[in-house]
Order: C-alpha cells, then structure tokens, then sequence
C-alpha cells in the first residue's frame, strides 16, 4: 500500500500492526459535507427518479412481476464485478433444474445472491438493518461456492487486502483496518446506520456503501454484500416498497470509475465525487427500472387480454403471472408451482405456447422439455450481452 497517498487523508487514519505492516481505519461517518450547487442538481434529478420508481412500486398487483427479474439481473452483474462469469439465462436454467447449468461453480455463486438478497428482504420484517442481518446474508451468500471456506457468515478474524492478483501486504494497494480495530469500526458503522439525521437518505446510502467497503469485514464477498445492502437500505428505510433499484449494472459499465472513487475517498477524503457518481447511478439506473417496468407491465397486459379473449382457464392465466417470476419452466414445475396435475400444468402450456407467449427451448436436446418466454426474458434480463448457457456468447434462438 503507497502510505504516501493515505497519510494525510482526512476520512481515516494509519495503523502499523505487529506483524509489521500499515492499514487505513476510517473514520466514523458521518463526515463533514458542504454540497455544492452540481450536487445539489444531481441529488434533485435522483431523488425525482426514486420518487417515479417507489410510486410503480406501490401501484403493483403483484411485485414478483418486476421483482424477480431485478433481483437476478442484479445478481448477474454484481458477481460480474468480482469476475463471475454467467448470465441471466444461465441463472434461470439453473432454476429449471438443468443439470448442466448447476454443475457450474459461477452460477451456484449467482443463485446464492438471489437467495441472500431473498434472505435480507424476508429478515427485515422482524430484524433491523444490522450486523448480525449482514452476517446471516453472507452466510447465505457464501455457502457452498468457492470463498466458502472463509467462514461464511462470520467477520474476519485475520487480515485481507485489496489489490492485484498475487499482491502481498506490501504490493497491495488497499489495506483495510486489522481485526483489533475492525470491530469498532463495524459498531460504529451499524449505528450510524440506524441513526436519525438530516442526511438525504440517498447521500447516506452512498457513505454506507462505501464505509462497508472501506472496513471489509470478510475474507470474501464484501462487495457483494455491500451492494446487497443498497436496495435493502432503502426498503427498510421505506423509500422504496419493493426492491427495485440495484445499482451495479452502472457500477460494472463504469467498474474503472468504481473503484477509483471509492478509493479518492480513503486516499484523499474525496466525498463529493464518489456521491456525484453514487447518485447518477441512481438517476440512471432508476430511469432503466421504470422503462423495463412499463415494458413489462404493458406485455403482461397484451399476453392477459390475448389469453382472455381465447377463453383459456384460470390454470393457464394463472401460469402466466407464474412465468414473470420464472420465465423458463418446465411441465412438472408449472404442474408444482399452480398444485395441478401433469396433464392439465401441459394443457395450459399449450394455450400459452399457441398464444405466442412461451415456446420450446431446444437449440439441442439438453433443452428439450423446458418452455420459455423469451419476450419477457428479453426486457427483463436482456441488455446486458446476454448469451447462451455456458457463456457462449451467441444470441439464444429457440
């Protein structure tokens, strides 16, 4: 780590270990802010934008339709940062119970964040935003995938370091606080979480992030969990009433600028960059939220107005709310999701399938028995070089 671009930052402080070595603690938040005009604009523009989101959210008759296809987009490119390598629709085999997709490491990661995020979501009702909810969403994220063996759910007990592959404590370029100061830290962190100020809430999301980041409490995962912890911030602070803003699809197409503002902060106590930035991913990634919403919800209507008009029954418009949520099923787990039989879950398939809304999948035989809706996966989860199972990179064509 280069002391030289650490020592005199004002966000935190140097400490020389025993074994010899140099870590940046930060300090408590929140720090002293002066917003200038740009950032006042840019707080507005994304405020507005989180405001038009929060308001889709709570006119929804069933928040699967937009949360389910959020959340694994969100799990997709998030692991992406961290050099995961599997798309949405790798995700969405894995859940259709393909054997070929659960056989690789890079999805089972992927499905662990939508199970961890599912976690977080669910604990909220009964367990504030807190330490002990964090380490039970690592825990979840972390099991049975490589990283699992860095005590999952448990805060570090030894020294991590950011930097290059192969870096030591020495050629690093980031160490964080050493376990005898990480502690405090993680207590002084969690209760400015919970703590009642004036900050904007969206300012504050953007220091928490980055404090969690700055203290890294985990062997593995900590940006993982740190951007876990952005949309459950803002639903149990209620400014959203579902998750619906995920921000790394901003913070992979522009991973350079990222990092670089995460570390000017501890470098040079650049607060005010690293929120511009915070914030126009917000505004950006708010606006891309409300148009696949509207895009969504418009599909669903078409494909409900088509069914009704083909007097289909209440089975197959029943599986068709089921698809927004898993938009690639087979006949036993449509006839397990509605509790119907095997010849009725495929009779309503059929309707769907003869409407236009779902067709077989089987570019080869591996994916011969599995139907999906390939319109809604294209709003959903497309945009963001999908390609198909494996990694290929190829278009996916039925």
């Amino acid at each position: 780590m280069d002391l030289d671009k650490f020592q005199h930052s004002p966000t935190g402080r140097l400490v020389k270990t025993p074994r010899d070595y140099w870590a940046f603690v930060p300090h408590p938040l929140p720090p002293r802010l002066s917003y200038d005009s740009p950032l006042v604009a840019l707080l507005s523009e994304a405020d507005r934008a989180l405001s038009r989101l929060a308001g889709v959210g709570e006119r929804l008759p069933n928040p699967d339709l937009l949360v389910m296809p959020y959340m694994r987009r969100e799990a997709v490119l998030s692991s992406k940062i961290e050099g995961t390598q599997a798309s949405v629709s790798d995700l969405l085999f894995f859940e259709a119970g393909q054997k070929e997709a659960s056989r690789r490491p890079d999805v089972r990661e992927v499905h662990n964040y939508v199970l961890a995020m599912n976690h977080g979501l669910l604990r909220l009702s009964d367990l504030p935003l807190s330490l002990r909810l964090v380490s039970e969403m690592h825990e979840t994220l972390m099991a049975g995938v490589r990283g699992g063996q860095s005590t999952p759910g448990e805060f570090r007990r030894t020294q991590n370091w950011i930097g290059p592959p192969g870096c030591n404590l020495h050629e690093c370029t980031y160490v964080p606080p050493p376990p005898e100061e990480m502690s405090a830290a993680l207590t002084a962190w969690e209760g400015y979480l919970n703590q009642r100020d004036a900050t904007p809430p969206l300012v504050k999301c953007a220091l928490i992030h980055y404090q969690f980041e700055a203290i890294h409490p985990f062997l593995d995962g900590n940006g993982r969990v740190g951007r876990l912890l952005i949309p459950l911030f803002l639903c149990a602070e209620g400014h959203l009433p579902q998750p619906l803003l995920y921000l790394s699809a901003f913070f992979e197409r522009h991973r350079a600028d990222y990092y670089r503002y995460l570390l000017a902060v501890s470098q040079e106590g650049n607060w005010l960059e690293w929120i511009a930035f915070f914030l126009r991913g917000v505004a950006r990634q708010a606006g891309d939220a409300l148009e696949r919403s509207r895009r969504i919800l418009e599909l669903r209507d078409t494909w409900r107005a088509s069914l009704q008009e083909r007097r289909v029954s209440s089975v197959a418009l029943g599986l068709l709310d089921h698809l927004f949520k898993y938009p690639v099923i087979s006949v036993n787990q449509a006839a397990s999701a509605l509790q119907v039989s095997y010849p009725t879950a495929r009779t309503a398939l059929s309707r769907l399938e003869e409407a236009g809304i779902v067709q077989p999948f089987a570019p080869n035989q591996r994916w011969r028995r599995l139907f999906w809706a390939k319109e809604l996966f294209d709003i959903a989860g497309g945009g963001e070089g999908e390609g198909l199972p494996g990694g290929s990179g190829a278009a996916i064509k039925p």
